[in-house]
């Protein structure tokens, strides 16, 4: 069986859906190594928006049309780095916090422009494993109430990469609370 190759993935985008909502950026790093990241912002490929989805992020609509990244290019850059980054013995496995969400417009894009998710069919939902790990309550997953349990600080910044190398520290904590706990090495 290969060795999984933690990638933390973090998305910024116009509202809550892909079927009706673009994807406006994508940020990523390995979790062993946040300093391998990939970061790249989309050109909308639709003019639906959510004025409190565009609040939280920062992002500007006009000026993605003009400077973001066409979401094919986009996405096919985004699989190759992932497939870069990826050991020849390992298996990319897509991590997040929430992965639902960030999963589903991942995923949603890359088959909309027609390109291979390296992820395959599966995500990581950090929110998950901090319930079972931590044995705590879905209401208390919180990314600041997990944190504070493990002890460090994270606030998010709504910019997809910092919040991915964010996530990527919060799920090597609870790395270790898996290989305390379980004496595995490498959960």
């Amino acid at each position: 069986m290969n060795t999984p190759c933690y990638i933390s993935i973090d998305v910024e985008t116009a509202g809550p859906s892909p079927s009706h909502f673009p994807l406006l950026s994508i940020g990523a790093c390995r979790v062993d190594d946040p300093e391998q990241a990939f970061y790249v912002e989309l050109r909308p490929d639709r003019d639906r928006f959510d004025p409190d989805a565009l609040n939280i992020s920062g992002l500007d609509l006009d000026q993605l049309q003009r400077t973001g990244t066409e979401p094919a290019l986009a996405m096919a850059r985004f699989a190759s780095w992932v497939r870069s980054v990826t050991p020849d013995d390992a298996m990319p496995v897509f991590v997040a916090y929430n992965a639902p969400f960030d999963w589903m417009f991942v995923q949603d894009y890359f088959q909309r422009y027609q390109i291979e998710n390296p992820f395959g069919h599966a995500a990581l939902d950090i929110k998950a494993l901090s319930m079972g790990l931590l044995d705590i309550e879905w209401t208390n997953t919180a990314m600041a109430q997990v944190a504070a349990r493990l002890e460090i600080s994270i606030e998010l910044s709504h910019n997809a990469l910092q919040d991915a190398r964010d996530q990527a520290e919060l799920f090597r904590h609870l790395l270790a609370e898996m290989a305390a706990k379980t004496g595995l090495k490498n959960p």
